[in-house]
C-alpha cells in the first residue's frame, strides 16, 4: 500500500496540473443591466455584407457608460488623487481569489454586509492570509442577473430604494489597516449595499488605493480558496473605471482519493 501510494504521489508530482476555467464576465449587448443613471450599453451595426470589391466585411461601433455590465472601478473612482485605469499595474490584475460567503446571510437579509468576522473566518477556514488576494464577496445574486427587479432589489429605478448586500464599512477600514488586499470583487451592482448612501466603502478602499469589480458572473463556480484570477479592464487613458473580463482557473483534482483509507498521507501531492 505505501509503494502504491508513493507511486501515485510520484505520477501526480510529475504530471502537469489539469486547470479548470471559468468566465467571469457577463456579456455587453441590450440587456446588461446599469446603475440607475448610467449609459446603458448601445451597439449600432455600420457594415454587415459583402463589399464591392467581394469580400465579406462587418463592423460595430458601440456606447456605454464606464460603470455598466461587468467593470472595474480605479481609485480616482472615489479619490481625487487616485490613479485612473490604465495606471493601475498589471502585477495587481492577476492574482489569488478569497471567496468570501454570506448567502445565507444575504438569503435571510437583502442588504446583508461581510464583517471583520466573516473576513477572519475564511483565514481560519482556509489557513491561508488575505494579503496579496483580491477580495471577492459570494452572496448568490449572480441568480439575479437579467431580472432587473430582483438584481435592484427594487420595482422602479431609483438609486435611493436599492437592496442587494455588501461589504461592511468596519470590515473595509480593517482591510487597509491590517491586510494588504489588492482589490475587491462583488456578484452586485457596488461592494457597498444597496441602501448605502455615502457609498463609505468605496471611499474607503479606493482612497487607499485599491480597485473594485462589480457584477462579476459565475462566482458560484469557483472554490473559496485555490483559483487565481486574471482581471483585464479596457486600458482607457484617464478613465474612472472600464468594462472587464475576468478569467478565474484553478486545478482540478487529478486522482480520486475517497477510496483511500490513509488520505491524510496523499494530501502532499496536490492542491485544490
Amino acid at each position: 500500500m505505501v509503494l502504491h501510494l508513493l507511486l501515485i504521489c510520484s505520477i501526480a508530482s510529475a504530471a502537469p496540473v489539469a486547470k479548470r476555467m471559468v468566465d467571469m464576465t457577463y456579456t455587453f449587448d441590450e440587456t446588461t443591466l446599469n446603475y440607475p443613471g448610467m449609459k446603458k450599453f448601445d451597439i449600432t451595426t455600420l457594415v454587415n455584407g459583402t463589399t464591392d470589391q467581394g469580400f465579406w466585411l462587418r463592423y460595430e461601433e458601440f456606447s456605454v457608460g464606464i460603470h455598466v455590465g461587468t467593470h472595474m472601478d480605479a481609485p480616482a473612482h472615489f479619490s481625487k488623487n487616485g490613479i485612473t485605469i490604465d495606471e493601475i499595474p498589471v502585477s495587481r490584475l492577476i492574482a489569488p481569489a478569497a471567496v468570501i460567503d454570506i448567502t445565507a446571510k444575504a438569503e435571510l437579509d437583502p442588504d446583508a454586509e461581510a464583517t471583520v468576522e466573516d473576513l477572519l473566518r475564511w483565514e481560519s477556514v482556509t489557513g491561508q492570509s488575505l494579503n496579496e488576494t483580491i477580495l471577492l464577496l459570494r452572496c448568490g445574486w449572480g441568480k439575479k442577473w437579467g431580472d432587473q427587479e430582483a438584481f435592484f432589489g427594487t420595482s422602479d429605478n431609483d438609486p435611493n430604494n436599492l437592496h442587494f448586500p455588501g461589504l461592511a464599512p468596519d470590515a473595509a477600514r480593517w482591510m487597509v489597516e491590517n491586510r494588504n488586499i489588492l482589490g475587491i470583487g462583488t456578484e452586485t451592482l457596488s461592494f457597498d449595499n444597496g441602501p448605502s448612501v455615502n457609498k463609505d466603502v468605496h471611499q474607503i478602499l479606493l482612497g487607499h488605493g485599491l480597485f473594485g469589480i462589480e457584477n462579476i458572473a459565475n462566482m458560484d463556480k469557483i472554490p473559496i480558496y485555490g483559483a487565481t484570477l486574471y482581471v483585464m479592464p479596457m486600458k482607457i487613458g484617464d478613465a474612472s473605471g472600464a468594462p472587464t473580463r475576468i478569467v478565474a482557473t484553478f486545478p482540478e483534482i487529478m486522482f480520486d482519493y475517497s477510496t483511500v483509507s490513509t488520505a491524510k498521507d496523499t494530501e502532499s501531492c496536490y492542491t485544490i
